[in-house]
């Protein structure tokens, strides 16, 4: 499919590539010939409608894609919201826990082609998949960094950790490390900063931390989640390790590689596709919910559920409805001051208020240029914050110069940019052009970001910082309260002198006692740690010192961070101003500060000083930092350096020095502060390119437990009939090599009676595995305790137990049974039973059923199992009001023909109980939208809709759905 469909009415579109001659494309901007028309509506469609519309013209067979098809994306000015269109992206990237059911799909689909008389080799995936196992990591194993922590579940907390500690716990007392995280007596001291003697007092820790759960890595503990992890899902990875041997266009990246959307961003990301020198845009659907950060990166894509990922690898297209696409323009000049995430959660902020929940959003203006791909790929990560399908950035001069970072050689780079020229996908801020038409566009001035602080007492307080000065002034005044402190005017500006190391130092309202560094909110994107780092660096340059009283610490989220500040050679910088590495694990945030200095206490409560702490975490209640810390703000990690250079919130960095430098001479925090382009050089030269080249090397070295794992390399997979996780499903049992005639429904039972608004999540097995549920049954009878069930995530690739689990839900409302349960009626025999043995039993005797509901049924996330599920319990049809358009589309995928009732009938209106038996008679000749008739048992009839709405979906439903239409064609 991503090359040029046999048959094409575009062929003649197909030219050489300027410079590369062997290299072909589709030349789409010569599609209007001398047609000036066509060729301005191409140069006016938003760029991510040209992905789509060059897609259409190269997949353009008269079947799955129409010309009429391309001919609505040209005109999507006036077809947008009111046409559905196809789109076959050039790939596929799954995660393991979606992944497996695709692969087990594909492995049975081997089986049957071979039991029909064809060839199972030519059976695999029509475009690249690329599945990464990155959903099977369980914590078995922690260690956390904090000291003497309370124990906030009460009793004792050394003993349960004992138990899951693959190393033995100290019994009661910890040795400090000399961290700021240490309440209690130090008997370490100073010492502890010996890299050897860290190491092994961290032996010895506390495996969790009691508030966050959150770890610190080291070897020991990752190689036993490792081996816990490859241990439990065995079975799992054996077949996916068959998968990468047998099927062509399968590429598995295994475990303790990197989450998928990263490994996507990261690795997988083309950009641009070569397959035997045909050029065509990289465009990916994934089911992982992070799939939209490579918008960023100009690459089309979106999450999409299991059904729709797998229907693209059988090398069908995915429908929807041509999107409206907002602009998002940004114009002027960020503050200087703005970080990273300032601009970040601003932008967000703008697209939540602008209403742009389910459609596509693209930037453009003179303001694009100022964002890295690291924010824009954060930006585009952040869709489900403000509803918009994906937010799209077109490639552009930063996006080459990110990927030269990258590994990418010039002269694919070369190629690269020609080809993205050539079709108008390569946007140039320098070029007279005018921009693209949009449905509606956005506005958004960089100048009006301004950074804030938080605070002084709560986290949804925001100060601007040009205003910090005057708002703590005013705290001062008002009353005590979220904000105030209520400081008698004549105190406001007293002086408390106070002598520490042999010096004078001045204390007064405002003063700063704690600034910390944390990095566990920020390390998602690298630079605002960057910046906190080379403000150290100007810092330090010019002279300017940290007050040793103020307790300061750098505090990593993941030793990543410590890695690249390290390898951008800021850490001895931040280390000279007092911003050592403490640790990692919550410390100041969560309370866990070293006291303070005994004479900066005693000076504090003697002069009853409002004291401040500055931290770029998540919390600053009043006192929690220090019981004599009243004041705490919470900041970017550039801010907290500078707000503990100057030593003081009561500064107007515009107008006030920071301090003396060199030679006496008056340092602003303008001089100190690096320029975004400093930051995104440094950024992408020391950081991007380190990060790249580990995990490149990571792939091709691959993971050691699994390039030792043993998996079978025979053609068909070779099921084990014993296992529970994986077993080959019953979708293609009747599958033959000519397509029947839709066969009548006849006398059908009535398996679930159900209301408005059910959901995929009543229908698909997800969670838990109840005790009491039929799929746990199973699996006791399989000789599996409770403790073994796992989840219905885990077992995915079995159908047994997903069956069981299909309308397990204990929310399910069925009229039938009149309350909150996963039970229907058996009618032949009157019993209440579970859905799946009411099924099994309508199954053995022959009997079809159908499920009878409200008006949008199917509503929720895309859920594979909520179609494939149902057709397994042996459902024939669903006869609703009305349905959620996707699920609709995934009924006819799997081969349950999607009924309606006319418009203004339902079963009350018809006088219908659900438990009359109902027949269905199909004619010879399926037609769009057409109406079929419905007899009961009792003599009624009354008519439907079929919604069968293109030839598509009713050569589909002909054939059994998707999965036995592409199997026929392997016939």
């Amino acid at each position: 499919p991503p090359l040029p469909s046999p048959g094409s009415p575009y062929q003649p579109l197909i030219e050489a590539l300027g410079n590369y001659p062997q290299k072909k494309f589709y030349n789409v901007s010569k599609l209007g010939g001398t047609n000036q028309l066509l060729c301005f509506t191409l140069d006016t469609l938003p760029y991510s409608i040209r992905v789509l519309f060059e897609s259409s013209i190269r997949n353009c067979d008269g079947f799955l894609v129409k010309e009429t098809d391309a001919m609505n994306i040209l005109e999507w000015k006036t077809k947008q919201n009111n046409v559905e269109v196809p789109f076959c992206p050039a790939r596929v990237v799954l995660q393991d826990f979606t992944g497996i059911p695709a692969m087990v799909d594909f492995a049975a689909m081997r089986e049957a082609v071979r039991n029909a008389g064809g060839d199972p080799v030519k059976v695999n995936p029509a475009c690249p998949t690329d599945l990464t196992v990155d959903h099977s990591l369980q914590i078995d194993f922690s260690k956390c960094a904090i000291q003497n922590a309370p124990n906030p579940g009460g009793g004792d907390s050394q003993k349960p950790m004992a138990k899951l500690s693959p190393l033995k716990a100290q019994p009661r007392k910890l040795p400090c490390r000399g961290q700021t995280g240490c309440k209690g007596p130090c008997s370490a001291g100073d010492s502890s900063r010996n890299s050897g003697q860290f190491s092994a007092q961290i032996e010895n820790t506390p495996i969790l931390c009691p508030f966050h759960l959150q770890p610190v890595p080291e070897p020991e503990t990752v190689l036993k989640n490792q081996e816990m992890e490859f241990g439990r899902n065995r079975e799992r990875l054996q077949f996916f390790k068959w998968s990468s041997k047998v099927f062509k266009n399968i590429s598995i990246i295994p475990p303790e590689t990197g989450m998928a959307h990263q490994v996507n961003l990261e690795y997988l990301s083309r950009v641009v596709f070569e397959v035997k020198d045909f050029l065509y845009p990289d465009s990916v659907v994934g089911t992982d919910s992070h799939t939209t950060m490579v918008n960023g990166l100009g690459i089309l894509g979106w999450g999409a559920g299991g059904i729709e990922t797998e229907a693209v690898m059988l090398g069908m297209p995915v429908t929807l409805t041509l999107p409206e696409v907002v602009g998002c323009e940004l114009t002027g000049t960020a503050s200087p001051l703005a970080t990273s995430i300032d601009i970040v959660l601003s932008i967000t902020k703008h697209l939540r208020q602008a209403d742009v929940a389910g459609k596509f959003v693209e930037f453009f203006g003179s303001g694009v240029s100022q964002l890295s791909v690291a924010d824009r790929t954060t930006i585009a990560n952040m869709c489900p914050e403000y509803g918009a399908i994906l937010s799209f950035f077109p490639v552009d001069n930063v996006t080459l110069k990110h990927l030269q970072h990258t590994g990418f050689d010039k002269a694919k780079l070369e190629v690269m940019e020609a080809y993205l020229k050539a079709v108008k996908l390569y946007r140039n801020d320098e070029s007279s052009s005018r921009e693209p038409e949009y449905s509606q566009v956005v506005q958004i001035s960089l100048s009006s970001i301004i950074p804030y602080v938080s605070g002084p007492k709560r986290s949804q307080d925001r100060v601007a910082v040009n205003n910090m000065k005057s708002d703590f002034q005013a705290c001062l005044n008002e009353k005590s309260g979220v904000k105030g402190f209520q400081i008698a005017v004549e105190k406001q500006n007293d002086i408390v002198p106070v002598q520490y190391e042999g010096n004078e130092y001045k204390l007064s309202h405002g003063c700063i006692v704690i600034a910390a560094v944390i990095s566990c909110t920020n390390n998602c994107n690298p630079s605002v740690m960057l910046a906190a780092g080379l403000l150290a660096k100007k810092a330090v340059e010019a002279g300017l010192v940290v007050k040793p009283y103020i307790r300061t610490s750098l505090s990593p989220g993941s030793g990543m961070v410590t890695h690249y500040l390290s390898s951008s050679g800021v850490l001895p910088y931040l280390s000279k101003l007092g911003f050592e590495v403490v640790g990692y694990g919550c410390s100041t945030c969560v309370g866990n500060t070293a006291p303070l200095p005994e004479a900066i206490r005693n000076a504090i409560k003697q002069g009853d000083i409002i004291a401040c702490g500055v931290l770029s975490g998540t919390k600053n209640f009043e006192g929690r930092l220090c019981d004599c810390v009243r004041a705490n703000y919470l900041a970017s990690p550039p801010l907290v350096v500078a707000y503990a250079i100057a030593g003081t919130v009561r500064i107007d960095f515009e107008t006030e020095p920071l301090g003396t430098g060199f030679n006496g001479k008056s340092i602003y925090l303008r001089d100190i502060w690096p320029t975004r382009r400093e930051l995104h050089t440094v950024e992408e030269e020391c950081v991007i390119s380190s990060m790249f080249k580990e995990l490149k090397e990571k792939m091709e070295k691959g993971n050691k437990r699994w390039n030792l794992l043993e998996a079978p390399e025979s053609t068909l997979f070779p099921w084990d009939l014993k296992s529970t996780y994986i077993r080959c499903p019953s979708f293609f049992d009747k599958l033959a090599k000519e397509p029947v005639s839709p066969q009548p429904i006849e006398n059908a039972h009535v398996l679930l009676y159900l209301g408005d608004s059910v959901t995929t999540d009543h229908i698909s097995p997800a969670g838990s595995i109840a005790r009491s549920s039929a799929a746990a049954k199973y699996l006791t009878n399989k000789g599996l305790t409770p403790r073994e069930f796992n989840s219905y995530g885990a077992r995915r690739g079995n159908d047994a137990v997903m069956t069981r689990g299909t309308f397990a839900n204990i929310k399910l409302l069925n009229k039938f049974i009149g309350k909150p349960a996963p039970k229907t009626i058996h009618f032949p025999s009157g019993q209440t039973l579970d859905v799946f043995e009411a099924a099994e039993l309508y199954q053995k005797e022959g009997i079809p059923v159908i499920i009878l509901a409200g008006k949008k049924y199917g509503l929720g996330s895309s859920r594979d199992w909520a179609a494939k599920g149902p057709f397994l319990l042996g459902v024939k049809a669903v006869l609703a009001e009305s349905y959620e358009k996707v699920h609709k589309s995934q009924l006819i995928g799997i081969g349950i023909a999607p009924l309606q009732f006319l418009p203004g009938e339902n079963p009350s209106t018809l006088g219908l109980t659900g438990r009359e038996q109902f027949s269905i008679l199909f004619p010879p000749e399926l037609s769009p939208g057409m109406t079929l008739d419905i007899k009961t048992s009792t003599g009624k009839v009354f008519s439907v809709i079929a919604l069968l709405e293109n030839s598509m979906e009713i050569t589909l439903y002909k054939y059994g759905g998707s999965l036995n239409f592409v199997a026929r064609r392997f016939l």
